[in-house]
């Protein structure tokens, strides 16, 4: 098991022994702007290019508490810290300059970072040998946004979250419809120095909505931008960065080239991604069984991926009409109970949400790539989100838990990724 995964366990001495008081006055910024002298280019929502980016990470509602204002994002965060920015590379799209942009969220804009020649681009880095038509995204992380609350653990929500915004970017391209392929076989250590992250941001994935266009060799694309504060306040974590500088190089990768099929209503997809929300709780009721093997079928598809690792599927059945209680493996049934208390434990007693709900998810994986699974184990929850969503049922994602309890209840030894319960 990976040393930093290891050291990260929660227990149930561990969260008490350890707790975290949070320092407001250092609180980091969760938007990241680049100076006026760069250009920038308002996203319009009549344009159906700028609504697909709109609905891959855009701002969607607005939320007041006594320490604060909080802005919704299309993608969830833990504790809306919203750790990982987003940039693009667009080339042949009708109506957009071609170029390296930031996407900016608080202004919901595209800010230029560089043009692009039409020999050049981003291409090489990700892996391509033809220039792409369409959008390649890059996921960074600002890693202190998270570690101001959640400390050495952080960088499993950095890769929750950029797993969560990677499936945000799969969900809107369904709206047009593309398939996104994501990659994490790249060159993260020139990306990261080209844009000037230095070692407060780093790259974490790329996914493309794009074709290659055939003909055109590209070169790799050679710039120096500026740093660009995205945090504000900063504390260094030497856990963190050498988590990550060990984790960045993929190695034995497994590539899948088979594309999902979801059979979702394009009108109620769009309105299912804006209206998106975590849960606060659930009320107790069943979920049919209809509904359970809907989205189990949504969690059996395919992920397009240069680096693909096997992520295990757990469900804690709690109240499903017509279907034993218990838990199941990949929708298959493994032992009969009622543990809808015992997974409201082992996700730190959030009883609300684990035992109240109509199912507990828990994801493991002992694969070796751990950027790459744990930001599938991401992909793989916002799948959740946007299936419950459709189906008119609420989701919340749960990424604290007592790990050796919880593989202790699976009677496994991989590393847990994370919780999600879904109901009503």
């Amino acid at each position: 098991m990976f040393w930093y995964h290891e050291l990260t366990r929660h227990s149930y001495l561990s969260v008490r022994q350890n707790p975290n008081y949070l320092s407001w006055e250092d609180q980091p910024s969760v938007y990241k702007h680049y100076p006026e002298s760069f250009e920038r280019f308002l996203l319009d929502m009549e344009d159906e290019e700028d609504r697909f980016l709109f609905y891959s990470a855009g701002l969607t509602a607005k939320k007041s508490y006594p320490e604060g204002e909080y802005y919704l994002r299309i993608n969830p965060s833990a504790g809306a810290l919203y750790p990982n920015e987003l940039y693009v590379q667009i080339r042949d799209v009708k109506g957009k300059r071609n170029g390296i942009y930031h996407y900016d969220v608080a202004e919901n804009a595209l800010v230029l970072l560089h043009a692009l020649e039409e020999e050049a681009g981003l291409e090489p880095y990700l892996g391509y040998r033809h220039a792409m038509k369409g959008y390649l995204f890059l996921v960074s992380a600002i890693y202190y946004r998270s570690s101001w609350k959640y400390k050495k653990r952080a960088l499993r929500y950095c890769l929750l979250d950029a797993g969560h915004l990677l499936g945000s970017i799969e969900a809107s391209a369904l709206l047009k419809p593309h398939a996104t392929q994501l990659c994490y076989n790249m060159d993260r250590g020139s990306l990261n120095a080209m844009f000037g992250f230095g070692h407060k941001e780093w790259f974490l994935s790329a996914a493309s909505v794009a074709v290659p266009i055939s003909h055109s060799d590209v070169v790799p694309v050679q710039f120096s931008l500026p740093y660009a504060e995205g945090s504000g306040s900063f504390e260094k974590s030497d856990v963190i960065e050498e988590a990550y500088e060990e984790t960045k190089v993929v190695h034995s990768c497994r590539k899948e080239v088979r594309a999902p099929k979801f059979t979702y209503e394009t009108g109620m997809l769009q309105q299912t991604i804006f209206q998106r929300r975590s849960q606060r709780g659930f009320t107790g009721e069943a979920i049919t069984k209809g509904q359970f093997h809907y989205l189990m079928e949504v969690l059996a598809q395919p992920i397009l991926s240069d680096c693909d690792e096997t992520v295990s599927v757990y469900t804690v059945v709690n109240r499903v009409l017509d279907m034993p209680l218990g838990l199941y493996k990949e929708g298959a049934y493994v032992k009969y109970g009622d543990f809808s208390r015992q997974a409201g434990y082992l996700c730190l007693e959030q009883y609300s949400l684990a035992e109240k709900g109509a199912l507990t998810f828990f994801l493991t994986s002992k694969g070796g790539n751990y950027q790459a699974l744990y930001q599938k184990a991401g992909i793989i929850g916002h799948r959740l989100y946007i299936a419950a969503g459709y189906l008119g049922l609420g989701c919340s994602g749960i990424g604290a838990y007592y790990d050796d309890e919880v593989n202790a209840f699976l009677e496994n030894e991989e590393m847990v990724l994370y919780a999600l319960a879904i109901g009503k």
